[in-house]
């Protein structure tokens, strides 16, 4: 009885939050110019092609092992096309983005090539309302809704490595408008909770809800969805958002994604973020708590299974110049709860950035070094200390 009205709740919950914003890295761009733009002769419908690739090198040492370099990353880590459009009026829309390396395709948590990233198709019933139907991103924290090829580092955070709920299939729901000028969006989505192209889903589904408010105004250019100030806001904007996530009868071991728990469990995933933009300056930080019954499942003499839960944080601080260079800080910290400690130790990690914009997000170069440290756990007892430095290139249009 507690279960069923704890799930008729979250889906009032889901209801009422039918109503949502563009989002920003899904919603189809059919405007024409981005990308590569084709109309049929009788505008029935149109097509817009776009791609990105992320190339990458770079080397990572351990403290006290020995040796200067102990890794050595070189590698394609993002090539994905994608491709927009509209049928009959722009009220039917759709969206399909492609992943081609490997690192991409979820090989390591599904053991296939997850080849298809996004596959949706939207109806538009007004400036302020849209609905989606499809696999896609769902709305979570903040650093994962914002696209890959938007980041201001060349890889998000270990926080959101560790929580985020990435993409689903089944409905989505957006929302936005102001009150009094004071600017929000809703967003919700009902799903499978099985994660990327799945075969079948048992009878557990997954509830999402996000809400954003930006008490001055909406920011420039899409930038609550974009890292960095790169248009250097001439007034202060402020973005305060919050979200919530049940994934009920989940069977992988980050909800949507990750290895197949031994049995089923349910999956609760709380988030918040503020993000601050003014003249070139931008700081973002966010939070996100995971909790879940009995974490850790077991069966026979296979090895157990757990779902990491627990809490984290992640604040990063950048000044982008008007010669179109961007320094930026980032710290993060990770710290699983009691029932997982065994598995997982205390991780925490500190990020310095230097990018040189060419075209914007669309054409640049990153180079990033990091400190981090993992807390001494399990049969060794020692704490691992590390430094990691990457350079990557990204183009797209």
């Amino acid at each position: 009885m507690i279960q069923k009205t704890t799930l008729l709740l979250l889906a009032v919950f889901t209801g009422l939050l039918a109503y949502s914003q563009t989002e920003v890295d899904e919603r189809a761009v059919i405007r024409f110019d981005k990308g590569l733009g084709f109309h049929a002769p009788d505008t029935t419908f149109g097509l817009n092609l776009r791609f990105r690739i992320q190339n990458r090198m770079g080397v990572m040492g351990m403290q006290n092992s020995g040796s200067y370099v102990d890794e050595v990353e070189a590698r394609i880590r993002r090539l994905r096309l994608r491709i927009d459009g509209y049928t009959k009026n722009q009220r039917l829309t759709y969206y399909l983005q492609l992943s081609f390396s490997r690192d991409d395709q979820d090989w390591d948590g599904s053991k296939v090539p997850n080849i298809i990233r996004d596959a949706m198709v939207y109806y538009n019933f007004n400036e302020k309302f849209y609905i989606g139907f499809g696999q896609s991103k769902l709305p979570g924290n903040r650093q994962r809704i914002v696209s890959s090829g938007q980041l201001q580092f060349a890889d998000r955070s270990l926080l959101n490595a560790a929580f985020n709920i990435d993409r689903d299939f089944g409905l989505f729901m957006y929302f936005s408008d102001a009150i009094g000028g004071v600017a929000y969006n809703l967003k919700s989505a009902l799903t499978s909770g099985e994660g990327r192209n799945q075969l079948k889903s048992d009878n557990g589904l997954a509830y999402t809800g996000r809400i954003e408010i930006m008490p001055l105004g909406r920011f420039s250019n899409d930038g609550d969805f974009s890292e960095g100030d790169l248009v250097r806001e001439l007034t202060p904007k402020l973005s305060l958002a919050a979200g919530y996530s049940f994934n009920h009868n989940a069977i992988r071991n980050a909800g949507q994604r990750g290895a197949f728990l031994h049995d089923a469990r349910d999956i609760q995933t709380l988030y918040g973020d503020v993000l601050f933009k003014y003249m070139g300056w931008a700081w973002s930080s966010e939070m996100i708590k995971r909790t879940a019954s009995n974490p850790v499942t077991f069966s026979g003499e296979l090895p157990p299974v757990y779902i990491l839960t627990g809490m984290g944080f992640n604040t990063q601080l950048s000044h982008y110049f008007s010669n179109a260079w961007e320094v930026a800080a980032r710290f993060s910290w990770l710290e699983p709860d009691t029932k997982v400690s065994h598995y997982e130790p205390q991780r925490s990690e500190y990020t310095l950035g230097l990018t040189r914009y060419i075209y914007n997000h669309k054409v640049k170069v990153q180079g990033n070094i990091t400190y981090g440290q993992r807390q001494a756990f399990g049969i060794d007892g020692a704490e691992k200390k590390y430094l990691n430095a990457q350079v990557q290139v990204e183009l797209g249009i």
